[in-house]
């Protein structure tokens, strides 16, 4: 009788354990989604090879820029987590942009690009950087001089865009660059394994930081497939951060929009990977991704998150990093003498 009631004691607090467990993951899976290991539909852009190689030879080729030194790879390096790893980046002549370069991958999934949103989809993002006078310094018609200049890009294109008259327009570089960027997906994290079922793949701190991490507040910004990039909120809910963090002559979605109540507002971020795209925020002020914890803590939630908080929020947001996408680096077509050639003056293109 005492071995049977010891055994009921034992199986009742597997149950309770296995219920919480349960409880948990079921509460994750109505805020969050896994990556897919496959790129979503594109409304207007069907994929295929052709098309998404070009849009990877594009996304590698500097000659899209006035100076023949940046590319889209410069800014969203695929081997350093889709970002530059610096504070904000640094384009045409030395020419340092305003905010901190967002992570191109899983960007597909976001509701739109840029911080403030400026763009509605990677198609549209793929055409401002080239014109951006601070980025790569280019015009519409001096990235098609470029490309038609060579056979080799003709040829791609046509292949990319079959029966079309004249494929090499800069509708059709953009549409070739989101269909490579598309294809950017990062699925198998541990977080994404513990979504699909793996319970066992987190261990206990990383699940008190999943726990944390909905409970405090952070998932109200911070949920869906990207973990983030599905709406703009104000930086500092509660309380303002300092200007160092929070620069005042940057509004953010105030910017596109003009409405007052979208001053200082920003798209959220995806926090997809997130250890590996330091520093953070919009202007890359902070390094360490503990302290992004603790600075969102106060000005977002206005809780000020105490040190095993933090710590048991960073260890869950580690589990996001995913399975980095592989390929094999292209090899881009010659110029010719009829390519425009670099020039590394002052900034001529405009802005964006």
């Amino acid at each position: 009788m005492k071995r049977f009631l010891i055994l009921t004691f034992l199986l009742s607090i597997f149950s309770a354990a296995a219920w919480a467990q349960g409880s948990l993951l079921e509460r994750a899976r109505s805020q969050f989604e896994v990556v897919p290991t496959s790129p979503p539909a594109i409304s207007g852009n069907p994929l295929t090879p052709e098309k998404v190689e070009l849009g990877k030879m594009l996304f590698f080729d500097p000659r899209l820029s006035r100076s023949w030194l940046i590319s889209c790879n410069t800014c969203h390096n695929l081997a350093t987590g889709g970002v530059d790893l610096l504070e904000t980046s640094i384009g045409h002549g030395w020419a340092k942009g305003p905010r901190n370069s967002p992570t191109v991958l899983n960007a597909v999934f976001n509701l739109a690009q840029f911080w403030d949103g400026r763009a509605k989809d990677l198609q549209e993002q793929a055409k401002g950087p080239v014109q951006a006078a601070v980025e790569m310094n280019s015009t519409p018609n001096r990235a098609i001089a470029t490309l038609t200049s060579m056979p080799g890009y003709v040829e791609a294109f046509e292949r990319a865009f079959p029966g079309q008259a004249g494929p090499v327009t800069f509708d059709n570089m953009a549409l070739a660059i989101e269909a490579f960027e598309s294809t950017l997906l990062t699925p198998w994290s541990d977080f994404d394994r513990y979504l699909s079922g793996q319970e066992n793949v987190l261990d206990a701190h990383q699940l008190g930081g999943l726990e944390l991490f909905m409970s405090k507040g952070c998932v109200n910004c911070h949920s869906g497939v990207n973990v983030g990039g599905t709406g703009y909120f104000s930086f500092g809910v509660v309380e303002k951060p300092g200007a160092d963090i929070l620069p005042a002559n940057d509004k953010g979605r105030f910017e596109v929009t003009k409405t007052a109540s979208d001053e200082y507002k920003f798209k959220s971020p995806s926090l997809r990977n997130i250890e590996l795209t330091a520093p953070y925020f919009h202007s890359g002020k902070v390094w360490d991704l503990k302290q992004a914890v603790a600075v969102m803590g106060v000005s977002q939630l206005g809780s000020e998150l105490d040190e095993a908080e933090v710590d048991a929020i960073t260890s869950f947001l580690l589990t996001l990093t995913g399975t980095q996408p592989k390929f094999e680096y292209p090899i881009l077509p010659p110029h010719t003498s009829q390519t425009p050639l670099p020039e590394s003056g002052p900034t001529a293109g405009g802005g964006h």
